[in-house]
């Protein structure tokens, strides 16, 4: 009996036909699920041989015949896997998630043989050795090293009984980070809340129009919903009045993952750990967090906690400060319980309208999507010369997705630039950057094909989409690693765009962010979506003031979840037979105040479980924070915070680079020295935080 997941016809399947489209791109209009699996198979069999080539080549090993062919190898590959990762995150559905499944599993056991090919490795091996004598220039030398590092790491000197055991557990890692992905997905699908009339109190006009956009997405017409997106779910927690509620939507966003369903995720969380234990011990490191550290930055587990425990006094102290001061306020208002985890949002923003006049509300209506995404592209056309024109020509998996066309200072086509912005049921939640196609010059110059995904709420008739500050941070956060990519100027994909360390990879995009809340771009963007008045400069002065405000609660929801994540991946897997139970004594260890949770629990923390890439990793973002608060000080050293000769450098040193340059010394080729620590605690307003009780 034939699959009906499948279709056989490839001369029918438009993943393995040469695109007619504009530019190249994956004609999203014509490909339906059960045209994966076959294109899978045959670029399966397509990279199989190709790999094969490189390895039975009788000529002796050098840069061409190995490491360049390697860089060729793939192509239909990356180019199905490309369009099928973005609609599993983007815009699944049922046949998408249950192909998701099996496409894991193979891909695992595709690359398994590659990766620990050991003749292949030993012609990688004996150039990388031998590469002083290569003559090669310093990219191809940065990416002998690469591929060495990523072929040794992969366990390609392993022994055979080694090998075997290896690529099972990639197997059945695989398969669990896809369950976990599946998991929280189907839990945030699951669950909403109606809002009647009586449920709305204190609930701006804006937020019950997005409410209204999202039950009309669940074919509720009329209604009003809060999901557990988390753009729907912050925004009601800092604006409903009604405790009770809060209460029910706070219990349920944290308890995604683990409900004890179908969709729970302790049991996957404690395997993955197990296997990842397992794996590390057979490359020779202690931990997973010792092996994932070494490539990265940081390089040890000590380091990265003595930076985390350098931030976490400071703004406990804070957050403890606020919490004490929350308290009195419900007190004062005669209200008789205890600050909650459900009641912060609430109470610091009434805290913040007290002590900076200025509460998200009042902003939101200057802060629309369009004039939000018209400013990130002004301030990358005065940074890097760089013009974006909307392009209705090009296929898009989702009506709501737009494309824009990129041209260099020189007026030539650079990029196209995908923007997914709306929240959706089908879409996974949080914001990322990805592309379905990278830089590179290898073969001619190709331009890359960047997304950016967010889940803001959707506005309703004639009402935009409005944004709340955090929401516009986003936006040009997730832009800021488009630009990494959209700038690429290398020759090989391996080193494309955002292919370096996690904890660099940040750099760029929280960098970027800067200009987005810098009083020369608001003036010029932030207009009232009713009458298209500039920011008024008196709100201007109270959001800038009010920025550092609340600074101790962002830092301790995101510190203990990279502390956590820390622990996860640093103690034996065997310490981790209850999840809650391991949770709860790391938090209790760290002193985390239990007015506070995580910014992802464990049961929902997609960085680090649905996939390795964040994997001891999460700190990443902190690291990089190190960097990027130093790196925008050039520009205020200058005087000017688009100006020419440091945006050239930033342009030159960090985003057109890619991973071809060692990144502490990218780095320090555009500041001109190492980062200072103090500009992250500075820029959170951390410096001079009251002493930790």
């Amino acid at each position: 009996m034939s699959d009906p997941r499948q279709t056989t016809d490839t001369e029918a399947n438009p993943l393995l036909k040469a695109w007619v489209t504009p530019f190249v791109t994956p004609p999203f209009d014509e490909i339906k699920p059960e045209h994966f699996l076959p294109a899978f198979e045959r670029a399966f069999a397509d990279h199989s041989a190709e790999i094969a080539a490189i390895t039975n080549d009788p000529a002796a090993a050098d840069f061409a015949n190995t490491v360049t062919a390697l860089e060729r190898s793939g192509k239909l590959l990356n180019k199905v896997a490309s369009v099928f990762y973005d609609l599993v995150s983007a815009h699944s559905n049922p046949a998408i998630l249950e192909i998701d499944k099996e496409v894991s599993l193979r891909m695992a056991r595709h690359w398994n043989p590659i990766m620990m090919n050991a003749v292949l490795f030993g012609r990688i091996a004996q150039l990388h050795e031998n590469r002083a004598n290569l003559g090669l220039d310093p990219e191809q030398l940065r990416l002998l090293e690469r591929t060495y590092t990523r072929f040794h790491r992969a366990g390609a000197g392993l022994s055979d009984e080694a090998k075997t055991r290896m690529a099972e557990i990639n197997e059945k890692l695989a398969q669990l980070a896809t369950g976990f992905s599946h998991h929280l997905l189907g839990d945030e699908q699951d669950w909403f809340m109606e809002l009647g009339e009586a449920d709305r109190q204190g609930l701006p006009e804006s937020f019950v129009a997005a409410a209204k956009a999202a039950a009309e997405d669940r074919g509720m017409e009329g209604k009003a919903i809060v999901t557990l997106s988390r753009s729907s779910t912050e925004p009601f927690l800092k604006s409903s009045a009604r405790r009770d509620l809060r209460e029910k939507v706070y219990k349920a966003f944290t308890a995604r993952g683990d409900n004890g369903n179908s969709n729970d995720n302790n049991t996957t969380i404690g395997e993955i750990l197990k296997l990842r234990e397992e794996s590390a011990k057979l490359l020779g490191y202690p931990t997973f967090a010792a092996y994932r550290l070494e490539d990265s930055m940081a390089k040890t587990p000590d380091a990265v906690r003595g930076l985390l425990e350098r931030v976490w006094k400071p703004a406990r102290a804070r957050a403890l400060a606020d919490r004490d001061e929350m308290q009195a306020l419900i007190t004062e208002e005669g209200g008789n319980f205890k600050l909650s985890p459900w009641d912060w949002r609430f109470y610091a923003e009434k805290l913040r309208l007290q002590r900076a006049n200025f509460d998200d509300a009042a902003i939101k209506p200057y802060l629309t999507l369009d004039h939000m995404i018209a400013a990130a592209f002004d301030c990358a056309t005065r940074l890097f010369g760089v013009t974006f024109a909307e392009r209705k020509d090009v296929p898009v998996w989702h009506p709501d997705v737009r494309v824009w066309e990129v041209k260099g200072p020189d007026g030539k086509h650079k990029a196209l630039f995908y923007g997914d912005y709306y929240a959706r049921p089908s879409k996974r939640s949080g914001a990322w950057m990805t592309s379905l196609r990278d830089q590179q010059k290898l073969d001619g110059e190709i331009a890359p094909l960047v997304i950016n995904v967010c889940n803001f709420a959707k506005g309703t008739g004639a009402e935009p989409s409005l944004l709340s500050p955090d929401d516009a941070r986003t936006l040009f956060h997730e832009f800021g690693h488009g630009l990494h990519g959209m700038l690429s100027n290398v020759t090989y994909p391996s080193l494309s765009g955002t292919s370096v360390f996690t904890d660099f990879v940040e750099l760029p995009s929280q960098l970027y962010e800067h200009w987005q809340e810098r009083p020369e771009v608001l003036q010029q963007f932030a207009r009232h979506y009713q009458t298209g008045e500039p920011l008024p400069d008196d709100l201007l002065r109270r959001f800038l003031a009010a920025r550092k405000f609340n600074q101790g609660f962002a830092t301790v929801e995101f510190v203990s979840s990279a502390l956590v994540d820390l622990e996860f991946h640093s103690q034996p897997a065997a310490a981790v037979q209850d999840v809650r139970a391991f949770e709860r004594r790391e938090l209790e260890k760290i002193g985390m105040p239990e007015e506070i949770a995580m910014r992802h629990r464990p049961t929902q923390f997609g960085h680090i479980f649905s996939g390795d890439h964040y994997a001891a990793g999460y700190y990443s973002y902190m690291w990089s924070e190190v960097m990027d608060a130093d790196a925008f000080g050039a520009f205020e050293e200058a005087g000017n915070i688009f100006d020419p000769d440091v945006a050239k450098r930033l342009h030159d040193d960090i985003y057109s680079s890619g991973g071809s340059v060692d990144p502490e010394a990218a780095y320090e080729a555009f500041r001109g020295r190492p980062p200072e620590p103090d500009a992250l605690l500075r820029r959170r307003g951390l410096l001079d935080a009251p002493k930790a009780a």
